[in-house]
């Protein structure tokens, strides 16, 4: 499974290395600093998603890639600026310094809104890619724009921010409000855009959402976990972060052993999901293998 992910890996890469922006002797800082965020390493998580639930439903052509290349670019924006001083404040991430401080916080503010534009720029090149359905990809962009706006991934992080001003502390609901849209929104992004672009119908996109919101809410859990478990050096930043800055999660709501246990519990589901579309004609082993890893991740 880990040469299957290492393989899958080198292949996101090579489609993010082919959108992102050039560089040359003109290339201005921002441009250096969004370059220098998206190469920073990570799992591709988000664009994996989206290529093996395309898999999943038969798709077969290249139009998938703009919005791979879009999603991983609109993470990691989020990234940069969930780094900043005014943020979480947090210098290290994935073993190497964050954006802001490597560049300055003005640089890093830019480099994520520059991301943010470059990845729209990027999504609308589908519509050249051969085997590029119109219907489809406006509806792709409309989830991409819906997941990761207001209503989605900045929704909350606002939610977060509001949390962490308020006087009473924060209860369960509210923080799985925040942990559906700040995290499982763009795996949700991800997935359902997959399963658009390969013409899945309705029921099975809907189907989909659901599995994928449960993955995220798994994921940001064991991120959560590994926050107070990891080290240094299996994580990439500091850890003890959440605790540092008074961050109410679901291991101080839950404690470690339950947490783990609704983690495991909610991965179970979101694959049961993805297997139900075995009835019809549809399996993708390694796409229901690498929700099964997230459970045991390390980083």
């Amino acid at each position: 499974m880990k040469e299957k992910i290492k393989e899958r890996t080198e292949a996101v890469e090579r489609i993010l290395n082919a959108y992102l922006p050039n560089e040359d002797k003109m290339a201005s800082e921002v441009v250096r600093a969004m370059n220098y965020s998206v190469n920073a390493g990570g799992k591709r998580l988000r664009p994996m998603l989206m290529s093996e639930t395309y898999r999943l439903f038969g798709g077969n052509k290249p139009v998938v890639e703009p919005f791979m290349a879009a999603i991983e670019m609109i993470h990691t924006y989020s990234l940069v600026h969930d780094d900043l001083p005014a943020m979480d404040n947090d210098e290290y991430r994935r073993g190497k310094k964050t954006t802001w401080a490597q560049y300055g916080e003005a640089v890093a503010i830019l480099a994520g809104d520059g991301l943010l534009n470059y990845a729209f720029e990027t999504a609308l090149k589908a519509f050249a890619c051969d085997g590029a359905d119109v219907h489809r990809i406006a509806r792709a962009l409309s989830i991409l724009a819906n997941k990761a706006g207001i209503y989605g991934m900045i929704g909350g992080q606002d939610a977060d921010i509001a949390a962490e001003c308020a006087d009473a502390p924060l209860t369960l609901s509210q923080l799985l409000y925040i942990h559906e849209h700040k995290t499982a929104a763009l795996i949700q992004a991800s997935m359902m855009i997959g399963a658009v672009l390969a013409d899945a119908d309705d029921e099975a996109v809907e189907t989909i959402e659901k599995a994928a919101y449960e993955i995220g809410i798994a994921f940001q859990i064991q991120d959560d976990i590994l926050d107070i478990t990891s080290t240094f050096e299996e994580l990439g930043k500091p850890i003890g972060s959440d605790e540092k800055n008074n961050k109410i999660t679901y291991v101080t709501l839950k404690g470690i052993d339950e947490a783990s246990r609704e983690q495991k519990e909610l991965s179970n589901h979101a694959i049961e999901l993805l297997e139900s579309f075995g009835g019809k004609g549809f399996r993708n082993e390694f796409l229901t293998d690498l929700v099964k890893s997230l459970i045991t991740r390390l980083k």
